[in-house]
């Protein structure tokens, strides 16, 4: 059997740059933080139509096919390159290649270009040095975390790191996976009246990896409380090497408040005194944590180790650095703003499809601005954050489908779904492409436009000017 090895240092990073999707946290920023000794991570939200639109940009330094070069699999390599590499870039009206929506019983292509997303963007990571590297997943997007995972595996990556839900079945997949086996993910199923849900395999052999291990990546979930890691210990299916402790301030997704769920006058979800760790009983796990949230500032790395931590997980510094993957423009606008006072990030109940509150920062040209929002036509053409649902309609009982409550409101509401639930709801999935500077241009002509995420923590990069890097962000938290 043919194994593919990476080198893991014995100590443990203070400083983990915190998983940012979409291509925000990309090879070139975890590349960056890794070789400064901390770990680099990068992330592997929508990495097949990642792949798939920098090769129709015509991959303008040769990054990815050079990546493409070295995948396991030469002859579905050179199938990619072949099918969306285009020589000097698609034309500026061109719309992108779109990768089939996929389904629990339809997903060999989606997967196919995850698993080559997963390998490249940890392979560039890696490309020159010897240190670390991890990987960030979301949960809630059971469909594509496996494959995405998997293409990390076989570049080496060190670490996988995943929030937004319970990852409880990601061990014994990195147990399986690792040793070649089938790795197995049951599906949620909304309004399943049996509790008998579906599941969804990758074997290695079916992708051309047969007979091909890995080494087995350590796993940190990201938990709210010790109470949810106590829990995970005690259920886990394989290893779990440490957690990273994410309090309510941390960009992206949040946690719902623990207890009576209430809304303060702006309408942002009210976190109280249940919503904070209790670090003592995290300490009595025995297993190392990093702090998030609200500690990438001057001293915040001194007083997470104060507690017991063996460090901290920082996003948004690391977002504005000139290594990270949102646009330029973009950077230096926000940054200019923050300066300038006037900019704020606003705790959304309802623009996550998922359901989770979800961190927006307040631009006016972006989908946070009620107006721009309003002239989007909805359409769901990616699909990572569907729901899979219990079919009810006559002549599909019994079946699984697919939904999501950003899709337009007339199609969510033939699935079954409730029209107060659409309300609010925004393509985080187009949007953050559209972050990285890979926007759809969708039938009627609309370029899909932004809608940017960052921590609480925004308003405080007044002192930071753009082209500061991710050296200089690490330099900084050192103290």
């Amino acid at each position: 059997m043919t194994e593919l090895t990476h080198v893991s240092p014995a100590r443990l990073p203070r400083i983990i740059q915190g998983g940012m999707g979409v291509a925000v946290s990309d090879w070139r920023l975890a590349r960056a933080v890794s070789q400064t000794g901390e770990l680099g991570v990068v992330s592997g939200t929508g990495i097949d139509n990642v792949l798939v639109r920098r090769l129709q940009d015509g991959d303008p330094e040769g990054h990815v096919r050079r990546a493409l070069a070295a995948y396991p699999n030469p002859a579905k390599a050179q199938e990619f390159v072949a099918k969306y590499f285009i020589e000097g870039g698609k034309a500026p009206e061109q719309p992108y290649a779109r990768v089939p929506l996929p389904t629990h019983r339809s997903h060999q292509l989606a997967w196919e270009l995850s698993i080559a997303g997963g390998f490249v963007e940890v392979w560039l990571a890696r490309e020159g040095h010897d240190h670390p590297v991890g990987l960030n997943l979301l949960t809630k997007l059971e469909l594509m975390t496996m494959p995405a995972l998997y293409g990390a595996m076989l570049a080496g990556v060190d670490t996988v790191i995943m929030g937004a839900g319970i990852p409880r079945e990601v061990p014994a997949a990195l147990d399986n996976l690792s040793a070649g086996r089938p790795g197995t993910f049951k599906l949620s199923v909304k309004g399943d009246p049996q509790g008998d849900t579906p599941s969804v395999t990758l074997d290695p052999a079916a992708y051309g990896f047969a007979g091909m291990t890995t080494v087995r990546p350590k796993f940190y979930p990201i938990v709210t409380s010790h109470v949810l890691a106590g829990a995970m210990l005690r259920k886990k299916t394989g290893g779990i090497e440490g957690f990273v402790v994410e309090g309510p301030t941390a960009g992206g997704h949040n946690a719902p408040p623990r207890g009576n769920y209430e809304l303060d006058a702006l309408g942002q979800p009210v976190y109280g005194e249940r919503d904070v760790c209790d670090l003592a009983e995290m300490r009595k796990l025995g297993l190392p944590f990093w702090l998030a949230g609200g500690y990438g500032k001057r001293g915040g790395l001194q007083e997470a180790l104060a507690e017991g931590a063996t460090g901290i997980q920082v996003g948004t510094l690391f977002a504005y650095a000139r290594e990270a993957g949102i646009r330029d423009e973009l950077q230096r606008r926000v940054l200019d703003e923050v300066q300038q006072g006037e900019l704020k990030v606003y705790t959304d109940p309802l623009a996550s499809p998922t359901g989770f509150p979800f961190k927006v920062v307040q631009l006016p040209d972006t989908l946070s601005n009620p107006e721009v929002y309003a002239r989007r036509m909805r359409i769901c053409d990616i699909g990572y954050l569907r729901e899979a649902y219990w079919d009810t309609a006559p002549g599909r009982e019994g079946k699984v489908g697919w939904r999501c409550a950003a899709e337009p409101v007339d199609q969510y509401v033939a699935k079954g779904g409730k029209i107060e639930d659409t309300v609010g709801r925004k393509c985080l999935c187009n949007a953050l492409m559209a972050d990285a500077g890979l926007p759809q241009i969708q039938r009627n002509g609309d370029v899909e436009k932004s809608l940017l995420t960052s921590g609480d923590g925004l308003t405080e990069l007044g002192s930071w000017k753009p082209g500061y890097t991710a050296a200089d962000a690490v330099a900084f938290l050192r103290g």
